[in-house]
């Protein structure tokens, strides 16, 4: 199975080098001297990384055959896709791989069907899953822990707890003056009980 795990950015410095957006958890598993990357377009690879570093919180890689900067430039944009084994599973307990999410069917704790995930958005400050509901709308639902509550691979199922308004329309909108209003006179009261 192939996955996509970075991006290439622009070129760093003079010698070959370029920055990568990292779309995988495990950079130095797939992103290390010595392996070799298809590419999205096909015609720009394969390509083999030469040597890798991290410099102001961005790794730069190099590749086998570019040594200046008008090589490097030239795989701007370019994908770098692994080829890995569909059984293999992710170092720790709690991450996924997008293929193990895809087509999970989405419910709520008691049991009522959401939709199925369709596609998984890396965002900068989290993940999205987009789930297709019955009626073929779609709904974001952020992949966290207060809202993801289990993934059962086995079941192939994703049980979700949302906040009101995030799959449907009937958000609660509660304020301080509806607090007041309801509360009416006896709002301070009990106020200097033990």
């Amino acid at each position: 199975m192939q996955l996509v795990v970075a991006r290439i950015g622009r070129a760093h410095g003079i010698k070959g080098e370029v920055t990568v957006e990292v779309r995988t958890d495990e950079p130095e598993l797939r992103l290390g001297p010595g392996a070799v990357l298809e590419t999205e377009p096909a015609s720009a690879g394969p390509l083999t990384i030469e040597t890798g570093r991290v410099h102001s919180g961005r790794l730069l890689l190099r590749f086998q055959g570019v040594k200046d900067r008008t090589g490097a430039e030239a795989l701007r944009n370019i994908l770098l896709i692994a080829e890995v084994d569909p059984t293999e599973l992710p170092e720790e307990e709690d991450e996924y791989y997008d293929h193990q999410l895809m087509d999970l069917d989405v419910v709520l704790e008691d049991g009522t069907e959401i939709g199925r995930i369709t596609e998984i958005s890396h965002l900068p400050s989290q993940d999205l899953f987009i789930v297709e509901r019955p009626d073929g709308t779609e709904v974001m639902i952020p992949f966290v822990e207060e809202i993801v509550a289990e993934i059962d691979l086995e079941e192939q199922r994703c049980v979700i707890t949302p906040p009101p308004g995030l799959i449907d329309d009937r958000a609660e909108i509660a304020s301080a003056r509806d607090a007041e209003a309801g509360a009416g006179t006896d709002a301070g009261a009990g106020a200097g009980e033990v």
